[in-house]
């Protein structure tokens, strides 16, 4: 047995329990395939961020990397815990507009924001937007010209580090779709730009290195990498930052196979880094921005389903068939990403064999685990697959026109719906007839 599942809460009857609800509970109230949440787990990991940076002594903001999974009830619980957020979308700014989430605390990514999403940027007032590319300078340029306004900018740079991950998942190697590359000059003349628009205050530098990153090598020489284009930039043109942002990518356990160290020490070794190189550089200390998404989501989610077909194959393998698949958790299909499940009447069973669970839609790639130790299952077991909570539901679609699931929040033995399941009526709602 993994430890993964070794540390599972079971109640009374060895039933699966989420934050003090037994997932059958759960799926007897509100049907599979469902995305279940523990609320306290979520909390727990930004107090643990939040606590490395009080410990160090340095001024921070631990923002939410809201691509991982966003919904208002999340949002609302971010503030809750008086976190920041990231977005990348209009979408996802309006999620927090709706939210009521303070603007102060907002922060806009994207490689290709629109004029519409700078002005609802800029009409809103969010914390600070994370200029791109030089396009995205010059839409901002006019959007204030236009409106008469004021806003904060960073810039993302390309640090020229290349994150130990999957190669789709490296973002701040020089030849990537993000940021301004460092080593070309790109970035100075990018803070240049910035620097001579007296509209756009410049607090600092921002880079993301990669996601489901196990070492911590790169994120601090990444941390130095910054540090030292600061003070290359203080030395030329007199610029003194106000924040520096080393963005997330914080890996997790998803199976036996990782082995990641806990979140909070990456972030413990870049804080250590940057006060170091600071100092050497004769640099005032600037505040230290995180964005981990999947390092608070991920842990915290479970995709319970139900067990419906299965076919047995003599001499390869059994297929065990589940109510969901890569329309809630398009990960095994797009990465290879591997994920573990139980048995939620009894997740520490016995093993009686290994099978393959299987999604429903009409795909042969939509394998959710490709080998599963499990004991035996019976249609209408409910399986629960274990640290699904970031790039699950966000990444959902409607494929073979399956409605989503519902996503619930549970804590302290109660739950409440995050979001509606989608009924038949919501998936042909935007839909016109043809004349």
């Amino acid at each position: 047995m993994s430890n993964q599942i070794d540390q599972l809460s079971t109640n009374q009857e060895g039933h699966l329990q989420i934050g003090g609800v037994d997932s059958l509970e759960l799926v007897k109230k509100y049907q599979t395939p469902l995305v279940v949440y523990d609320v306290k787990a979520i909390r727990d990991q930004i107090h643990h961020f939040q606590k490395v940076f009080q410990d160090n002594g340095v001024d921070f903001a631990v923002s939410y990397a809201s691509k991982a999974f966003a919904c208002i009830a999340m949002f609302q619980l971010i503030n809750q815990e008086k976190g920041h957020i990231d977005v990348v979308s209009g979408g996802e700014l309006y999620t927090a507009i709706k939210a009521g989430f303070p603007m102060e605390r907002v922060s806009f990514h994207g490689n290709d924001k629109s004029r519409a999403e700078l002005e609802m940027a800029v009409e809103h007032q969010i914390g600070v937007i994370i200029l791109d590319n030089f396009h995205e300078i010059d839409l901002l340029k006019d959007v204030l010209e236009e409106k008469q306004s004021h806003i904060n900018v960073m810039l993302r740079v390309t640090p020229g580090i290349s994150a130990h991950t999957h190669e789709y998942d490296q973002t701040g190697q020089v030849d990537s779709k993000f940021g301004f590359d460092i080593q070309s000059g790109q970035a100075k003349k990018a803070l240049g730009l910035v620097l001579e628009d007296d509209r756009m205050n410049m607090l600092g530098i921002h880079c993301h290195i990669g996601s489901q990153i196990f070492e911590v090598n790169g994120f601090e020489m990444a941390a130095v990498k910054l540090i030292d284009t600061l003070a290359q930039w203080n030395k030329e043109v007199g610029y003194v930052a106000k924040v520096v942002n080393v963005g997330g990518g914080f890996g997790i356990k998803y199976t036996e196979e990782d082995d990641p160290i806990a979140p909070e020490m990456f972030v413990d070794a870049i804080v250590k880094a940057i006060k170091k190189r600071t100092a050497e550089t004769k640099l005032p200390m600037p505040a230290i921005w995180i964005e981990p998404g999947r390092s608070i989501a991920g842990p915290a989610g479970y995709n319970l389903y139900t067990v419906g077909s299965r076919k047995d194959v003599p001499g390869i393998r059994s297929y065990v068939t589940v109510d969901g698949g890569m329309g809630d958790n398009i990960r095994p299909a797009l990465y290879q990403a591997k994920y573990e499940a139980v048995l939620a009447k009894n997740p520490k069973a016995p093993i009686k064999e290994t099978v393959r669970i299987a999604g429903k839609y009409c795909e042969s790639g939509d394998i959710l685990i490709q080998k599963q130790d499990l004991p035996a299952t019976q249609p209408g077991d409910v399986l629960a697959m274990l640290d699904t909570g970031a790039y699950g539901y966000a990444m959902a679609s409607n494929y073979n026109r399956n409605p989503r699931p519902a996503v619930v929040f549970v804590e302290n033995g109660k739950s409440q719906v995050a979001i509606k399941r989608e009924t038949f009526e919501d998936l042909v709602s935007l839909d016109e007839e043809f004349e």
